[in-house]
């Protein structure tokens, strides 16, 4: 009975290693997105968790360029899923919330210093304040290369919006960034990751043409564009370790999310 037992554990155990090996090994295609908020080194005490260090971010982009892929913005991936932009061969798409004034100051020199791009999402009554971007510096931004997304008026959760009030945030945001003279923005972020299948569809009526979550993952031909997942990049503690894991836990989740829809 007791070799038996053993001869089980041993098999369970067997097919629990193949399915990790797996899990890591096993090639996955699809997009990577990811999710960022604050870069630089002045950070006060309740931001910490949302600041890439300089000194990281720059190892981070090195690190990225070395394994070859290449940034391309949100609008380059919804032309190549319309069928007017070819796709490198691993892309990347660097996203960064809410519209801190560092995305000017840190950021932009540091992918210009590396010819890379990335897609800015902003809470347009934000815009001006202390710490965060200006309207003078946005529009600088996109003339330089930086796609401009919408990330709401005001920050609020959409989920807990009444359907007007949702409705009113995507559009005055996007009227906004239009009014001053930012062109063709049509991303969105959802404010805290927070959506379902009534605000995604607002966002489309809005004129938005991609939305990301904050759920984990690649974005694969059939992703919802409406739904698009990231891979969030929060205040690292082990250096490009912890980078390369949070790559590989995309890949992972887009593996399980196909086993388990194949099953």
């Amino acid at each position: 009975m007791r070799k038996k037992t053993g001869r089980i554990l041993a098999a369970c155990l067997g097919a629990l290693l193949l399915f990790v090996c797996w899990l890591i090994w096993s090639p996955v295609r699809g997009v990577p997105v990811l999710e960022y908020h604050m870069t630089g080194d002045d950070a006060l005490p309740d931001e910490l968790p949302y600041i890439v260090p300089q000194a990281d971010l720059a190892a981070q982009l090195d690190y990225l360029q070395a394994a070859g892929y290449t940034t391309i913005t949100m609008r380059d991936y919804l032309a190549a899923r319309q069928g007017e932009y070819t796709l490198p061969a691993k892309p990347v798409i660097l996203t960064f919330d809410d519209g801190y004034e560092d995305n000017y100051t840190v950021l932009l020199p540091e992918l210009e210093q590396r010819g890379m791009c990335a897609t800015v999402y902003v809470v347009t009554n934000d815009v001006g304040l202390d710490r965060y971007l200006t309207w003078a510096q946005l529009q600088d931004m996109q003339r330089r290369g930086i796609e401009i997304g919408g990330h709401t008026a005001d920050h609020l959760p959409l989920t807990t919006l009444a359907p007007e009030e949702q409705e009113r945030q995507l559009r005055l945001s996007r009227q906004l960034m239009e009014m001053y003279g930012l062109q063709a923005v049509v991303s969105f972020s959802y404010p805290n990751g927070a959506y379902d299948e009534a605000i995604a569809q607002r966002v489309r009526e809005a004129g938005y043409q991609t939305a990301v979550t904050g759920d984990a993952g690649l974005n694969q031909p059939d992703t919802n564009p409406y739904e698009l997942q990231r891979i969030n990049v929060a205040h690292p503690r082990f250096g490009l370790t912890e980078f390369r894991l949070r790559l590989l836990k995309g890949e992972i989740m887009t593996k399980l999310h196909w086993h388990q829809h194949k099953i």
